[in-house]
């Protein structure tokens, strides 16, 4: 048995989180229908892959109020684990994703500077130096 044809559909990013829209899709356009995400014209937003039509405004909607009420969980979530700091946009809390230590950055020059060559600098050109 052959598979349907396949309607691609983009939609932007703005409001919709992405678990959400992912655990929504197939209960409002089948379960053969895909969502991921997709960069239009330089724009993020979600590639929606479904046999029949895209979602329409009210399913979005729906997508969007759910989405709002996960990022709300989210700081909810995050501002209990250091509760005496609120902060003041607590979906744009910074994300560590690494640590540089002092000691690397010290050894780095050292590094640098012990390439560096002995020689005078005439003789890096190929001219001749005077030697005593």
């Amino acid at each position: 048995m052959a598979s349907p044809p396949m309607n691609r559909y983009w939609i932007p990013h703005l409001d919709i989180h992405k678990k959400v829209i992912t655990q929504e899709l197939q209960y409002y356009l089948g379960p053969d229908a895909t969502c991921r995400p997709y960069t239009r014209e330089g724009e993020d937003g979600f590639l929606i892959t479904t046999p029949g039509p895209c979602l329409t405004d009210e399913q979005i909607d729906d997508i969007c109020l759910k989405s709002k009420e996960m990022w709300e969980k989210q700081a909810a979530a995050r501002s209990q684990l250091n509760p005496e700091k609120p902060l003041k946009r607590p979906l744009h809390q910074p994300v560590l994703i690494s640590k540089g230590s002092g000691e690397g950055s010290k050894r780095r020059g050292k590094d640098r500077r012990s390439h560096i060559s002995r020689r005078p600098y005439d003789d890096k050109k190929g001219g001749e130096t005077s030697r005593k």
